[in-house]
């Protein structure tokens, strides 16, 4: 008989079996005897012999619940004998004792079964201990540091110093260090990684300890164990600070147990499973795959045998009853941890095996109709929510196979799983982003041990590039490549594509995920799934921007990096996917982030600092220009109401353990604690609580509205907000409420996508930079052994034959070598293929693009700028940084799309805000000023910013020139210095001169970029100096003060440090005081060369004596040149010993940099310019006390002056002279030294025979070198004219009284003697 229910809809409620007229009426469904046989079909006994179907019990909905308890019973001799285990004490639930066994400061999780060090090596043990028998537990390596894991006995005594291992009766394991403990140490097993599982086995029975890694064993590690009375042994670990791992005692199953690993076999885990459990649950999954498996035919009344994937839930009565009464008893078995894994997982993933993806996909979601049909809502969650943490569990821990089949395995479920609509939303709501690391979904681990992986037959040849380190080429030039390092190179990159393609797979399953997540059409009958994401992942980054400091319970970067660059292409999906329905859209190319955004209130970006400051701040300075820009309106009320909020809340206890939830912390000596505040899920920031409180009156530009019509708009919480608060309707613009003026009235896409381009931007900043900086360092050792293999098979060539014992250590250097170049050129494959390959480059590239219109756009609205959080900034540097740095040389920056109008934009950016007084934050600025110093050293980067408008050009020199003081002046002037380096005199060189003549081969030599000067800055900065009375004086006092402070700490220092290596008692030199002193030293040499590119260009500020400060400025610099060249070239002095003892750290320090440095501008005032110039410059120079003419013979290795008229004699070649750099300062730079020399040769025995004595009286009482020329007025007291006028562009008071100098007059001796007569 046909069945009425066929392809109808039933509540739920109609399949539960409530009462005795239910079950009457239902059993007529069909015919009895089809009932019995499918009754009898689907609750077969697979372990009994089939009844004869003349004897066989008649089945029916009436007796089927007795049939099933009868099915689902288990013998009772295995249910008592549960917990009572020989050989094992303890509690049956085997965790970690977090309230006795543990030494040091722990921190363990709710369940009790993961723990992460929080002291120098704190150890903590099980619950549970073995005496007798084979047991094994897992551990789950979460992170790869510092850990002894293994056994350890109840009287073993622990502390900081010594862990498991350490002691006598404790056996450990350590893998970072691959050795095994037991009071001493041997190597033992493999390096293990993040990601890894540990199993370690004890056999009591035969006295031996091993361990096994991902299913490997790795070997017995001990034997003869101490057994007999009073010895049980409890699993235990001890770890390092921030280390952390996860155990698994049994509660879950055991990832390489019986069956898959022949090493485990006979060994038992700490926890009994639930045998009884596990028997009936899979007996019901039985009998539910029974019912995916057959059908029933109601017009020929037969049974119908079909395979699991055809099979369809059409409403049939008959089936559906069916399934009541096994999900009766199935429902409470799935929400347990192990029975969700072991069970339904197991079922899960052989549909996903066994069928193709879609039938897979059909499945799955039938399957989870079924379970949200006939489970109660909480069970079917309960289940759905273990279902999840397992799929998340087994791929973060699986291993790294060849195909990558199990990632592609548990990722096809994964999605399947997501497909489903109802399951997707509870997963999004309460699972993903909500547990720790849940975003490793989009993760795919580096292999630590490439063999295990399959790397070697995958890329059997390997091949790495080869550098040239020679002093003055480009860093891109490499040696001539051979024919055969050619085949090599393309065998090598034939593996590597053939590597790409296969994480490419994994890569186009991860972003599938995220467009489920992002999708926004799913909103029937209820919140579409990407609004539930953008609460969720607001949330996950404010826990990661706010919880900088613990690093255990933040997301890894290494999974920041691959979730940016899945969620980038799952973005720009949707985003060019709006734009084909909505033509007036832009294209992702387009995009950025509107300005509105920044100061609307409508985007939480918790206490990320803000260009302009905090917040609050912004908000009370900047309201006028928000009412009149924005229209946007600030009630005063309200405003002064969220302050008060933010000044309350300082005062606010720390929250109690009765507060937030809490894990369990353990810490020597001490009862539990409640968990820290730091360690708990950050509310919103202080600076942005007055949004949720203050009123804001909008006012669209689009019609005027009278005070009547303003809408009070209350700006909501991430949790709180709608569809419609974000995407906006009809006047309500959602996240681009308080559109400027200049902003353009179409959307760019839809708001939701904005938010997201924002997080993505965020994250970037927040871990994304500095783990691609850390990856670089796989390609860093590459190089490293690719030069020592280069230089020992150099050392071979060059080794006699007869000399065998050294050749067979080279040979073994070279095969070392050689195996670690293998090992590293495969995972660098791995590298570049999930982190630099050129998709991803594209990708960091896009943001680059997004993050510059976003700061144009934001640098339009005037002191709106000030909203813009400072972050965008620091990823648009950091981007750039890495482009250029680390995915190098695979992928060339100069080929991306668009890349010279990119380069341009941002310089014109670095240009106009690295003096932007809009932005006040140190740090932000600091970085914007190192961003703008490195972006003139490179020849395509500086034709940038020399490609910028002039009027912007002309705007960054003027910055530049600004006085140095109360600012931070050194990256100024390490700009001004790169500007002019190339043009100064022998300052060509792009490694120092002084260490290549000693250590000529040396690679590891500090290197400098290749001199890159721009004549057009040198011009602009020409042309400010000639502008203006008060411009080149203030500039150029300020230089010269900073001069005199570095060069007088430079020697300082060299002080200390020549009195430290005299003392007899050994003694060590502070490496810091060496680094400041190294530092003081360049800074003394890049002023130099500030003041030399400044008299080149313009020496009239210096030798124009009409300018009232020319005499000034000209008498300092010749009074510190004076200085610096008696300091240096002083024979056996303090700067010649301190430079002998060739200090690590002091490398920089020699005679060659700064004696250069000082000759150029020597040279430029005493041989170029006109005659009456010279004359000028060398009376300054010669009547400078300090001056002597021994310190400008030692340039050219002449210890005594020449007699005049004489030629030069043959440098001394024990002394330093500028003529034994002849690769480094041409004939013609040399030959005007030489002029220089004969000059002040003949102009110093002039000046000594036309000198007249002067009496100490008539000396200035400041400097004691020139006579007094000037008197002060009104104190009266008096000095030379060059000391007071220094003095007065800094003070103005007096030297002597601090009376007020009110103005200085000409004094000469004798017509003060004769007015003075006069007056007597």
């Amino acid at each position: 008989m046909a069945s009425k229910g066929a392809g109808m809809s039933f509540s739920r409620k109609s399949y539960r079996l409530t009462s005795e007229a239910e079950k009457n009426r239902v059993t007529g469904i069909v015919h009895e005897k089809l009932l019995n046989d499918y009754l009898h079909r689907v609750f077969s006994c697979p372990d009994r012999a089939p009844l004869a179907v003349t004897s066989r019990k008649l089945l029916n909905f009436q007796n089927l619940p007795e049939h099933l308890d009868q099915l689902l019973q288990v013998d009772s001799e295995d249910e008592e004998s549960q917990g009572l285990v020989e050989g094992r004490l303890g509690p049956s639930t085997v965790v970690l004792d977090h309230t006795g066994g543990f030494e040091g400061l722990l921190l363990v999780d709710d369940d009790l079964l993961g723990v992460i060090g929080h002291s120098n090596f704190g150890t903590i043990r099980s619950t549970t201990c073995v005496y007798k028998g084979k047991w094994v537990y897992e551990v789950l390596i979460s992170s790869q540091g510092l850990m002894q894991i293994g056994w350890c006995t109840i009287n073993c005594r622990f502390n900081q110093e010594e862990g498991v291992g350490d002691t006598p009766n404790s056996y450990a394991y350590d893998g970072n260090r691959v050795r095994k403990w037991n009071v001493t140490t041997t190597n033992y097993g493999k390096a293990w990684a993040a990601g890894d599982i540990v199993s370690c086995l004890i056999d009591l029975d035969n006295g031996t300890l091993s361990f096994c890694l991902n299913g490997v064993s790795l070997g017995t590690a001990f034997e003869d164990l101490s057994r007999g009375q009073g010895m049980a042994y409890f699993p235990a670990i001890s770890l390092s600070f921030k280390e952390s791992v996860a155990f698994n005692f049994g509660s879950r199953p055991l990832r390489y147990h019986f069956g898959k690993m022949a090493a485990v076999v006979g060994f038992r885990p700490l926890q009994d499973p639930p045998c009884t459990d596990l028997v009936r649950a899979q007996k019901l999954l039985g009998y539910f795959q029974a019912v995916l498996s057959v059908e029933l035919d109601l017009m020929e009344g037969r049974l119908v045998e079909k395979e699991s994937s055809e099979w369809h839930l059409q409403g049939q009565p008959t089936i559906l009853l069916t399934l009541a009464h096994i999900f009766h008893h199935f429902a409470p078995l799935l929400c347990k941890v192990y029975l969700a894994e072991a069970v339904l997982m197991s079922f899960l993933l052989g549909i996903v095996e066994k069928g193709t993806p879609a039938q897979a996909l059909s499945m799955v979601h039938q399957v989870l109709d079924i379970l949200w049909l006939f489970m109660e809502d909480y069970e079917v969650q309960d289940c759905l929510r273990q279902l999840m943490m397992s799929l998340l569990r087994l791929y973060r821990f699986s291993p790294i196979v060849p195909d990558l089949g199990l990632q592609i395995q548990y990722l096809q479920l994964t999605i399947s799983i997501l497909r489903h609509e109802k399951s997707r939303k509870f997963l999004l709501s309460n699972v993903l982003f909500d547990v720790p690391r849940s975003v490793v979904l989009f993760y795919i681990k580096s292999p630590l041990r490439v063999e295990e992986a399959g790397l070697q037959e995958l890329i059997p040849t390997t091949w790495w590039p080869h550098r040239s380190s020679r002093e003055g080429k480009e860093s891109k030039e490499v040696k001539e490549e051979s024919a055969e390092e050619r085949l090599r190179r393309r065998a090598y990159e034939r593996g590597c594509q053939r590597l790409k393609k296969r994480i490419e797979v994994v890569e186009e399953l991860q972003v599938q995920i995220l467009k489920l997540l992002l999708d926004n059409k799913d909103d029937n009958g209820g919140e579409a799934s990407r609004y539930i994401f953008l609460t969720k992942f607001r949330k996950f980054l404010q826990e990661n921007a706010s919880g900088r400091g613990n690093t255990s319970m933040l997301c890894p970067p290494e999974y920041m990096v691959c979730f940016l660059h899945r969620l980038i292409s799952a973005l720009r999906y949707y985003w060019d996917e709006y734009k084909v329905s909505n033509p007036r859209a832009s294209f992702s190319e387009e995009a950025y982030i509107p300005p509105q955004v920044f100061y609307n209130g409508k985007v939480d970006y918790f206490d990320l600092q803000r260009l302009g400051g905090l917040l609050s701040h912004l908000r009370k300075t900047l309201k006028d220009d928000l009412a009149s820009k924005a229209n946007i309106v600030i009630d005063p009320l309200e405003l002064q109401a969220a302050t008060m909020d933010d000044l309350d809340e300082d005062e606010e206890p720390a929250p109690t353990s009765a507060q937030h939830p809490m894990q369990a912390l353990a810490m020597g000596g001490a009862l539990p604690l409640p968990r820290p505040g730091w360690l708990s899920s950050p509310t919103l920031g202080r600076a942005n609580r007055f949004l949720s409180t203050a009123a804001v009156s909008l006012m669209t530009p689009r019609r005027p509205l009278s005070t009547s019509e303003k809408v009070k708009v209350r700006t909501l919480s991430v949790e709180q907000r709608t569809r419609e608060d974000i995407e906006g309707s009809h006047w309500n613009e959602g996240l681009l409420l308080g559109r400027p003026p200049e902003e353009p009235e179409q959307p760019l896409t839809e708001n939701s996508l904005l938010e997201v381009l924002d997080g993505t931007i965020m994250m970037y900043n927040l871990s994304v930079h500095q783990q691609l900086g850390k990856m670089v360092g796989v390609s860093d050792d590459v190089n490293e052994y690719a030069m020592a293999l280069r230089d020992t098979e150099d050392k071979i060539r060059r080794c006699p034959k007869r000399r065998k014992d050294i050749l067979t250590e080279l040979s073994k250097s070279q095969k070392v070598f050689s195996e670690k170049l293998d090992h590293l050129s495969r995972r660098l494959a791995w590298v570049h293929a999930t982190i630099y390959s050129q998709e991803k480059m594209l990708d960091i590239y896009w943001l680059l693009r997004v993050c510059l219109r976003t700061i144009e756009h934001g640098d339009c609205t005037g002191s709106l700028f000030a909203f813009m959080p400072e972050f965008y900034l620091s990823v648009a540097i950091n981007s750039y940084s890495a482009l250029k740095n680390y995915f190098g040389p695979v992928h060339n920056m100069e080929a991306l799309p668009g890349y010279e109008e990119t380069l341009t934009r941002l310089a014109a950016i670095l240009a106009k805000h690295f003096a932007d007084t809009r932005i006040v934050g140190t740090d932000i600025r600091d970085s914007l000023m190192q961003a703008l110093a490195s972006y003139v050293c490179y020849p395509h980067s500086l034709r940038a910013v020399e490609r910028i408008t002039e009027e912007q050009r002309i705007a960054m020199v003027r910055n530049l020139l600004a006085p140095y003081e109360q600012r931070p002046w050194a990256q100024t002037n390490w700009i001004l210095v790169r500007l002019w380096r190339g043009c100064g005199f022998g300052y060509r060189y792009t490694r120092l001169p002084h260490l290549l003549k000693t250590k000529p081969e040396d690679a590891n030599l500090p290197s400098l970029q290749k001199p890159c000067p721009s004549t057009l800055l040198q011009q602009h900065m020409a042309d400010l100096l000639r502008q203006g009375p008060d411009v080149a004086p203030s500039f150029l006092n300020s230089v010269l003060n900073q001069l005199n402070w570095a060069f007088s700490e430079f020697i300082g220092m060299t002080q200390e440090i020549q009195q430290a290596a005299e003392r007899l008692e050994r003694n060590f030199v502070d490496s810091r005081q060496l680094k400041v002193c190294a530092t003081c030293f360049d800074l003394s040499v890049s002023l130099l060369r500030v003041l030399e590119m400044t008299i080149t260009l313009v020496p009239e500020i210096f030798l124009d004596w009409t300018r009232p400060t020319s005499e000034m400025l000209l008498r300092r610099l010749a009074q510190l040149l004076n200085q610096v060249l008696n300091r240096v070239t002083a024979e056996r002095n303090l700067f010649d010993r301190v430079v002998t003892l060739r200090l690590p750290g002091l490398e920089s320090v020699d005679h060659y940099p700064i004696l250069v440095a000082v000759t150029g501008i020597l040279v430029r005032l005493l041989v170029h310019g006109s005659a009456s110039e010279i004359e000028r410059a060398t009376s300054v120079l010669l009547a400078d006390p300090c001056f002597q003419l021994r310190s400008i013979c030692y340039l050219l290795g002449q210890p005594e002056p020449p007699t005049p008229g004489t030629a030069l004699p043959v440098p001394d070649q024990k002394h330093f002279s500028l003529q034994s750099y002849t690769d480094y300062i041409n004939a013609e730079e040399l030959a005007q030294v030489e002029r220089m020399l004969a000059h002040l040769t003949s102009a110093s025995a002039q000046a000594a025979a036309a000198s007249l004595p002067t009496s100490e009286e008539d000396l200035c009482p400041i400097c004691y070198a020139h006579p007094i020329s000037a008197v002060f007025q009104p104190c009266g007291h008096k000095s030379c004219k060059a000391c007071i006028n220094q003095h007065l562009m800094n003070n103005k008071d007096c030297f002597f009284c601090k009376a007020t100098i009110v103005s200085v007059e000409d004094w000469n001796k004798a017509t003060s003697t004769s007015t003075t007569s006069s007056a007597t």
